[in-house]
């Protein structure tokens, strides 16, 4: 398993469609583009800018009835994909007993925002569907030192036509 965290969620164009994005933790650059719901983007979205809400979502209901019924979240697992299909897990805890409950990963990970869970990606999910992040290029010290020089001689005239 890859630990991850959550990049955020982006809006795929041309078809406006709803990604969260999550970013490995090991200094690889590989980032894995899941496509989500309206819904579960909005959850999200919502648990990560702390909008309150005048009644529970249903994420934050499954939080405080798992915590209700005496367990809590350890981590949740993006474990598989299938048919262009990705699986995930809840993994719990209550007293010695360990639980796995099945989820799609936007509920996953709509919950993980709620409680500051890990997010773990399967190596097969990772090594199937993810991309690795184009470092950005960054100018060379000669080339800044090059524009600082350029600046530093601008005057006001020089912007006259």
């Amino acid at each position: 398993m890859i630990d991850v965290e959550l990049v955020g969620v982006r809006v795929e164009i041309p078809g406006n469609t709803p990604v969260v994005l999550l970013r490995a933790l090991d200094g690889s650059r590989r980032q894995l583009p899941i496509l989500i719901g309206d819904t579960e983007a909005r959850a999200i979205v919502f648990a990560l800018d702390g909008v309150p809400t005048p009644r529970p979502l249903t994420h934050d209901l499954l939080v405080d009835a798992i915590a209700e019924l005496g367990a809590t979240i350890e981590s949740i697992e993006i474990t598989d994909l299938r048919d262009r299909t990705f699986f995930a897990d809840l993994r719990l805890l209550r007293g010695d007993e360990h639980l796995v409950i099945s989820s799609r990963p936007s509920d996953a990970v709509a919950i993980a925002v709620r409680v500051g869970c890990p997010i773990r990606v399967a190596d097969s999910v990772m090594d199937a569907a993810g991309f690795v992040e184009e470092p950005e290029e960054r100018p060379s010290d000669e080339m800044l030192e090059q524009f600082k020089e350029f600046i530093e001689t601008l005057t006001p005239e020089d912007f006259n036509d």
